[in-house]
């Protein structure tokens, strides 16, 4: 079984893998393996060039169509489209791997092995880095254990709290990201069987991200939710409108903006697990500063208004919860914050981890 990391692990294994090593990468589609790693190199300012196996037909795709070198007598491949004529490194991130024809396969060991592909080199420093997905549920092509022991190989299971953190950046409707807060076994959720065409859908990540648009540039009418239903699955439609039409949980913008006081009634109905996603929402709040800079005292005098009204014995579970999310590495923004604005918080959160 590979070693399982989650999406901010992946960018530390990235950086600490040398160029010469090649990296396998097994897990679900739509989980946005091929954007944490093109934003990753990119930003270092390294090429990212994406091909995806599943989708060549002969290994001319891969490596070049032959022609007649009438100089020589000999044959020569000409270079594909992608390959690098600037002697420049580049990322080579070879997409849907376990989906290619077996003779594409085949042009991939000296590639894997000596950066070679058709007698032609890759510039010193590129890199080779595949992604498959693993599963009885896809149409897959055996690998060959030669090939595969060129790879370190990673399952990679981002986290809810990771995409969900994501999708308040990237502005994504909020009923859906309260729902997959609510419901992060929805995130990636089981699959059904349409019988009648031995068709399968379940929601991802992809999906959630095209529900959202559709949210955000229609009114909820029978006609939508057919829409969404096509795009997540019906159960996984059913279960979201439902919640969205049940109550409200108090939003971060109310606690962390408003008058906090105002807030303690619908708080104090809430559940710990209704809690929990409360907490998380506050975080990404203040995480993808959801507010302007002159409110910045504003937000962390309700910061630590509400976490002292989770003191009670009530919601003492739900403080442990605040605790732990400000003690992860997946706000570090808000941890910093503290630390500057409000020490006191900081000392109350720090007593309250000694004292558990």
């Amino acid at each position: 079984m590979a070693v399982r990391i989650n999406a901010r692990e992946l960018e530390s294994l990235l950086a600490a893998t040398p160029a010469s090593q090649n990296i396998m990468l097994t897990g679900k589609h739509g989980i946005g393996k091929s954007q944490i790693l093109e934003k990753f190199f990119t930003s270092r300012g390294e090429r990212v060039v994406i091909l995806f196996l599943g989708q060549m037909s002969d290994p001319g795709d891969l490596i070049g169509l032959p022609r007649l070198d009438e100089m020589s007598g000999k044959t020569h491949f000409m270079p594909p489209y992608w390959f690098p004529t600037d002697d420049k490194p580049v990322v080579l991130f070879l997409d849907e791997l376990n989906r290619a024809r077996p003779e594409v396969l085949q042009t991939i060991m000296d590639l894997t092995l000596n950066r070679t592909l058709a007698g032609r080199k890759l510039p010193e420093g590129s890199r080779v880095i595949s992604a498959v997905n693993d599963g009885e549920e896809y149409q897959l092509t055996d690998l060959d254990p030669a090939l595969v022991s060129r790879f370190n190989i990673y399952e990679f299971k981002p986290t809810a709290q990771e995409w969900l953190l994501w999708a308040s950046k990237a502005g994504l409707d909020s009923r859906v990201i309260d729902f997959i807060s609510a419901n992060p076994d929805m995130l990636d959720g089981a699959a059904f069987t349409r019988e009648d065409q031995g068709l399968e859908k379940s929601p991802d990540r992809r999906g959630w991200e095209r529900v959202s648009k559709v949210l955000q540039t229609n009114e909820v009418t029978p006609l939508m939710k057919t829409v969404i239903a096509g795009i997540i699955g019906m159960p996984a439609a059913s279960k979201f409108f439902a919640a969205i039409n049940q109550k409200h949980l108090p939003s971060a913008k109310d606690i962390l903006l408003g008058d906090f006081a105002k807030q303690k009634g619908a708080l104090k109905k809430c559940s710990t697990p209704e809690l929990a996603s409360v907490n998380e929402s506050v975080f990404r709040f203040i995480e993808t500063k959801g507010y302007d800079e002159k409110d910045s005292a504003k937000v962390m005098a309700n910061f630590t208004a509400y976490f002292d009204y989770l003191s009670g014995e009530k919601f003492r579970e739900a403080q442990a919860h605040f605790a732990n999310l400000y003690s992860s590495s997946l706000y570090p923004a808000t941890m910093t914050l503290v630390i500057m604005k409000s020490p006191e918080l900081y000392k109350k959160i720090t007593e309250f981890v000694k004292s558990i």
